[in-house]
């Protein structure tokens, strides 16, 4: 194969996954052209775990600048000869096929320019941890499949709407082309956003089945319901709603983003006892919503795709039983 891929990294104080992660990697099947490591200031064993990995390139920060910052940093720091950069979680444990089937899969499809892996439970490798993002009309996201069996019978590749960045592939153009992740995210949903500013641009995206990788989730900040998760996702939601929900479809679904963002406050607040936090996010999201509608303006004015491809993208099944987390 051709094609070059950089693989990159963002960590922050992953010690207890690196050397499975890193290890994961030196065994592909096809060899990365090269691994970009971004330390965010850890402050644990990460950068000792790494330095023994002489074909990782580090890059050591002297402040955690936040997934989206980081893996922009190493986009712009990855070798000229990568078309293709996948970002990988340190709690995402690659198949050793994991890069070999995304680019095999790169040459079957050449109309996709984002590809995004299987990825399963690091701890039951019977239970899926998400097959591709799926974003609701509402503003809600979530890794579809979530928590549901693993099938054992083979599966096809399809069209997802966006990838989970966990373990993912994007051609480089495509990530110059719409400026990488919005930094203003820190993390959570940044990818998401990503994913739908690159559909907005008329790319699109290819769930692998085949390219497998094994994922803890959150496994750095404190799980998947801890109060930085929940801070950080729920306020990110809400900006890339605003940021990225094209025109009639903005305004049509505007109540129900709202409805559904009072629900969550209620919903949090009552029956987990976390009002303050979820309260905090919603907060500072509307603080924000200055800024993200300059944005707006910029990103809708340079749409490619039509209403109708984003409409027929998008979930709309009345009932939602997910409470918009997104985790990474």
């Amino acid at each position: 194969m051709s094609n070059k891929v950089s693989v990159i990294i963002v960590n922050w104080n992953g010690e207890q996954f690196l050397e499975q992660c890193l290890s994961a990697l030196m065994a592909q099947t096809v060899k990365p052209h090269e691994i970009i490591l971004i330390d965010n200031a850890s402050s644990d064993g990460s950068v000792e775990i790494v330095r023994q990995f002489s074909l990782v390139r580090l890059i050591a920060l002297d402040r955690n600048t936040g997934f989206a910052q980081g893996n922009n940093l190493a986009i712009k720091e990855a070798s000229e000869e990568s078309e293709w950069i996948a970002l990988i979680n340190p709690d995402a444990f690659a198949e050793t096929c994991w890069l070999e089937q995304l680019l095999e899969s790169v040459e079957r499809n050449p109309g996709f320019d984002v590809f995004g892996s299987k990825l399963v439970s690091a701890g039951d490798s019977s239970v899926l941890d998400g097959a591709g993002d799926a974003y609701h009309v509402s503003g809600l996201a979530w890794r579809m499949g979530h928590g549901s069996p693993v099938s054992i019978s083979a599966e096809n590749e399809r069209e997802v709407f966006s990838p989970c960045a966990a373990a993912a592939l994007y051609r480089r153009s495509a990530l110059r082309k719409i400026g990488g992740f919005d930094e203003d995210y820190f993390c959570y949903v940044e990818d998401v956003d990503l994913g739908f500013r690159l559909r907005l641009m008329g790319y699109h995206c290819l769930h692998v089945p085949q390219s497998v990788a094994h994922h803890v989730g959150s496994g750095t900040t404190g799980g998947q319901d801890s109060d930085f998760s929940m801070y950080y996702g729920h306020r990110n939601l809400v900006w890339t709603y605003v940021k990225d929900m094209p025109g009639l479809l903005f305004w049509l679904f505007l109540p129900l983003h709202m409805s559904l963002n009072l629900a969550s406050i209620v919903w949090f607040a009552l029956r987990w006892g976390r009002g303050s936090v979820i309260w905090r996010a919603k907060r500072d999201a509307l603080m924000g919503l200055p800024k993200m509608w300059r944005k707006r303006k910029q990103i809708q004015k340079t749409q490619v795709a039509s209403i109708g491809e984003i409409w027929r993208q998008l979930d709309k099944r009345m009932i939602v039983t997910k409470q918009g987390r997104k985790e990474i």
